[in-house]
């Protein structure tokens, strides 16, 4: 059981809109980790509140005193409070950190992606082993609608984008990767974005309220309601594999050990399979990952 639980932010139509998440140190200013305790956060989103829960109780099977701090919200809310140190370990994606980090970056293979983030990082921060695991942003659509328009790839939606409505969580439409690197790499203007909960994204789809929607890439939904995600031949998303992102002083070699073992067992599969469990089966994220760890000896 975990030895403290903060669950925080709120539904994301109700977030901070400056930075598309809410802050759970704004009010106290946080005052970091107690002195070897590893305080591991999640964004607001399922898939990464379950890759903190298989970290967090992996460092925990090794001894580690771990701290959670789950849904904190986008990004642009949580890189700070790693910088700062009031939070020890982050599960990321690293073409997202490379994104975050520098505007100008060149989407590129996992190593070479891996390479710039640790070049970009301030002094303090460190990235661990990246899994072969990997989520990367999308641009989906309904069976229906891919063949009403004959869409297949990102290329194909340039002529008729002006006729539909994108879907997603409103810091998609300000990062490169999202609305504005799908206008100058590809020249996309949809019609409308539409800021949504990443939870109501599918249904919006099914509905019609929006005709593409920002989807990752490991999301169950994909599967269950045959939608379509399309191709990204200029490679826009990048690599996005998980990658841990830690507060270097605050993560010792055993902490590191442990973060690197479940790294090194996840895949995608893997990870879309528990992502099924959680999102369509509706079952706890902490029970799915520990079944998962027990099942790989990391227990």
């Amino acid at each position: 059981m975990h030895k403290k639980l903060a669950l925080i932010g709120l539904p994301l139509v109700l977030l901070l809109s400056a930075c598309g998440g809410s802050d759970p140190y704004e009010e106290d200013g946080g005052g970091g980790a107690e002195s070897g305790t590893v305080v591991i956060g999640s964004a607001d989103f399922p898939e990464s509140t379950l890759l903190a829960e298989l970290y967090g109780r992996a460092m925990a099977a090794e001894g580690v005193d771990v701290e959670y701090q789950l849904n904190i919200g986008s990004r642009e809310v949580y890189y700070s409070q790693i910088e700062s140190g009031n939070l020890s370990v982050f599960p990321e994606y690293n073409g997202a950190t490379l994104a975050y980090l520098d505007d100008d970056a060149p989407s590129a293979d996992a190593e070479e992606t891996n390479a710039l983030v640790e070049e970009a990082l301030p002094e303090g921060l460190e990235i661990l082993d990246s899994s072969s695991a990997e989520n990367k942003d999308s641009v989906t659509v309904t069976r229906e609608v891919a063949e009403e328009h004959d869409l297949t790839s990102l290329t194909d939606l340039a002529d008729v984008a002006d006729e539909l409505v994108l879907g997603g969580p409103p810091e998609f439409e300000t990062r490169h990767q999202g609305v504005v690197g799908l206008e100058s790499v590809y020249g996309i203007e949809f019609a409308e974005f539409r800021s949504l909960e990443v939870a109501l994204l599918t249904k919006a789809l099914q509905d019609g309220d929006i005709q593409a929607a920002n989807l990752f890439t490991t999301d169950p939904q994909i599967e269950v309601e045959d939608l379509v995600v399309l191709e990204d031949p200029e490679n826009l998303f990048g690599s996005q594999n998980i990658t841990p992102l830690i507060n270097a002083e605050q993560v010792d070699d055993t902490a590191r050990g442990a973060l690197n073992a479940v790294s090194e067992a996840l895949t995608t599969e893997e990870l879309t399979r528990l992502n099924e469990r959680v999102v369509v089966g509706n079952e706890n994220a902490a029970d799915v990952a520990q079944e998962w760890l027990e099942e790989q000896g990391l227990v």
